[in-house]
């Protein structure tokens, strides 16, 4: 395979090479990346104690955690699954915030088994951790403070019709609650959603964080989730970090010389941290001209990356092996039986049967929600770290689709 000079490279190695090594379909991730939006995070939020909880939901690959537990992070989890993948990858408990939604009471109780701060987000599982573990055991508790707050809809979660967290207009509920069964409360947390352009939505979220933290007397920390916004296009908004880091900083200080004692300030960032870092690297099978449009069909769908089609994401989208062609306009779609676009009418640079092209801004929600649909293989994972292309997930096989399949004879 030929290497152009005009080739983009990760770290000083081709996406050419690595799909040589590699194949596709292949999400790739650059380490360099995610340290530096990790640094970034701590350096935007340095004049306060603030602790990074990586939300894992995001990217959950063993070897992507081990990074950023490197780094110093913790870690945000959302199923017991989540919890010991962190523990595997070597996080302690105590590193470990646990926020489910709506569970069975069982994955509380395992939760507290395995030592992880748990976050309970509703009031009827608050009153059965009460009854559970009265004054035994610390919680924090997650408050929906209805505040409309990030890009699409479908990944808003503190507006008032949201099913997440204890509604802002129940916190006398919660207090007596609390008084009820005698619950240590350690935390409060709030999370409104993801891609929240405007700094001020921060700031009003917080406010209602303060509102409900002031009547706990025994805090060790505030939580403020994430939602911080990656740019996806050339000409994308994105959360300016230290602005955020500025005005946070400076409602925190005021809040805790009135509150009283010194808090550690949480944060969540998911795709803050890893988006940017993630390519799906995939070949085109077949360039398909209509009278309507000029399709590109890759060997990959819906099933590796279905933002585009679940969220309408935008992901920019170029020719690796042709990057000096003539800009194009096309619609570039996936293999699976259903409407499979990853991007419809964009510019690409001219692109050829055989083509490698990379989709990008791909580290977050790509893999992690990825699927069997169509029975199709889920791609391997490789990572670029300190210059050398690792492979951390292998592309499936038949025998991963049929291994807990069970033979009847009939």
């Amino acid at each position: 395979m030929q290497i152009t000079s005009e080739e983009k490279r990760i770290q000083g190695i081709s996406f050419s090479e690595i799909a040589e090594k590699f194949g596709t379909p292949t999400y790739v991730y650059d380490t360099d990346v995610i340290r530096n939006q990790y640094r970034k995070l701590k350096e935007a939020f340095k004049d306060i104690n603030i602790k990074i909880k990586y939300a894992a939901k995001a990217l959950t690959n063993q070897a992507i955690l081990k990074v950023l537990l490197k780094e110093g992070s913790g870690i945000d989890v959302v199923s017991l699954q989540e919890v010991e993948l962190a523990l595997k990858a070597g996080y302690k408990p105590s590193e470990i915030m646990f926020t489910p939604n709506g569970v069975s009471f069982y994955e509380i109780e395992k939760a507290v088994e395995y030592g992880v701060v748990v976050n309970i987000d509703n009031l009827p599982t608050l009153q059965k951790f009460g009854a559970r573990y009265g004054s035994s055991y610390n919680c924090c508790v997650r408050i929906n403070p209805h505040v409309k707050a990030g890009g699409n809809e479908k990944i808003m979660t503190g507006h008032r019709e949201s099913k997440f967290g204890i509604s802002i207009e129940q916190v006398n509920e919660l207090y007596q609650t609390v008084h009820e069964y005698n619950i240590q409360v350690a935390g409060v947390h709030v999370h409104t959603g993801s891609d929240i352009k405007n700094i001020d939505a921060f700031i009003e979220t917080m406010q209602s964080l303060f509102e409900v933290a002031k009547n706990f007397k025994n805090l060790s920390f505030l939580d403020f989730g994430s939602g911080f916004k990656v740019a996806y296009s050339d000409d994308d908004v994105a959360t300016d970090i230290y602005e955020l880091g500025k005005k946070l900083s400076e409602e925190v200080k005021e809040f805790i010389n009135v509150y009283g004692r010194q808090l550690e300030i949480w944060i969540e960032p998911g795709k803050f941290l890893v988006s940017e870092c993630g390519y799906l690297l995939v070949k085109a099978e077949l360039i398909k001209p209509t009278p309507a449009c000029c399709f590109v069909f890759v060997n990959s769908g819906l099933n590796h990356l279905i933002r585009p089609m679940m969220y309408g994401a935008y992901h920019k989208i170029t020719n690796v092996t042709n990057p000096k062609g003539i800009p194009t306009l096309y619609n570039v779609v996936g293999y699976i039986c259903e409407t499979d676009t990853f991007a419809g009418n964009i510019y690409i640079a001219e692109v050829r049967e055989g083509d490698l092209l990379i989709i990008h801004n791909a580290g977050a929600y790509g893999f992690s929600m990825s699927s069997n649909y169509n029975s199709r293989f889920r791609p391997a994972e490789v990572m670029i770290h300190e210059k050398k292309p690792y492979l951390i997930r292998r592309r499936e096989t038949i025998e991963d689709l049929l291994r807990n399949q069970i033979d009847v004879d009939l």
